[in-house]
């Protein structure tokens, strides 16, 4: 999610997207949130690494297969709120069960802080380049959240999930984000805060092919896994 190939947008700056607020139990009480921060599975738009052997229709479809499984597992996690944080339009990959809110302009690092002001209370959220997560490591880390941060480490030095007990932008705008360095800067943002921060185990974003064959294997369960399969058993691919 933040970290190896460079995301679109400017820097991010403070003050660029006002904050939303909600995720209230009745009671008063801040409910957990699982946010999916995603881009619309559009040909040219997504997963372009994977066009060193894909074409950009086939990467768009791993991609969408990728955010399929991702908003499946999300969806079988108990959690107060589902929101899909959204760069486009919806499509018939969206389950039911999730709000859908549109990401703010700029830089990465402004567009994970708004995610985040979507919430009053806790929040774990993830990106859609990991199509192996389980609901398990989803209830771990929303649990793990609660008690003050909860942080992901991805293989390629960024992150692939981020949980905060209270929403605090501060922490996120300014971070560099798609760099090796950048989870180890956004870690470091939590402890300097005074936040106990969880850890969940490192996983493999999606980004190359590479990691496409990877991240398979390990999940070969997926829809991700299955659409792989496909497009390598098919030299002219499937769309």
């Amino acid at each position: 999610m933040a970290g190896g190939a460079r995301h679109a947008g400017g820097p991010g700056g403070a003050g660029r997207c006002g904050p939303v607020t909600g995720g209230q139990t009745a009671g008063g009480r801040a409910a957990g949130t699982l946010l999916v921060i995603a881009k619309e599975p559009v040909p040219g738009r997504v997963k372009t690494r994977l066009t060193a052997e894909f074409s950009p229709r086939e990467a768009a479809w791993l991609a969408e297969a990728a955010l399929a499984d991702t908003l499946e597992t999300v969806r079988a996690t108990p959690a107060a709120r589902r929101i899909l944080v959204l760069d486009g339009r919806p499509g018939d990959w969206l389950p039911g069960g999730f709000e859908v809110v549109p990401q703010c302009p700029g830089g990465l690092d402004t567009r994970l802080a708004h995610a985040f002001g979507q919430c009053a209370g806790p929040a774990l959220l993830v990106g859609m380049d990991t199509p192996q997560i389980t609901s398990a490591l989803l209830a771990e880390g929303l649990e793990t959240t609660a008690r003050g941060a909860c942080f992901g480490p991805a293989a390629d030095g960024g992150f692939w999930a981020l949980g905060l007990a209270r929403p605090a932008p501060e922490l996120l705008l300014g971070v560099p984000m798609s760099t090796t360095d950048t989870g180890a800067v956004q870690r470091a943002r939590l402890v300097r805060a005074g936040l106990t921060v969880g850890e969940l185990p490192v996983l493999r974003d999606v980004d190359t092919p590479h990691d496409a064959r990877a991240v398979a294997a390990e999940a070969p369960w997926t829809r991700f896994a299955a659409a792989l399969a496909t497009l390598s058993g098919t030299p002219s691919g499937v769309r």
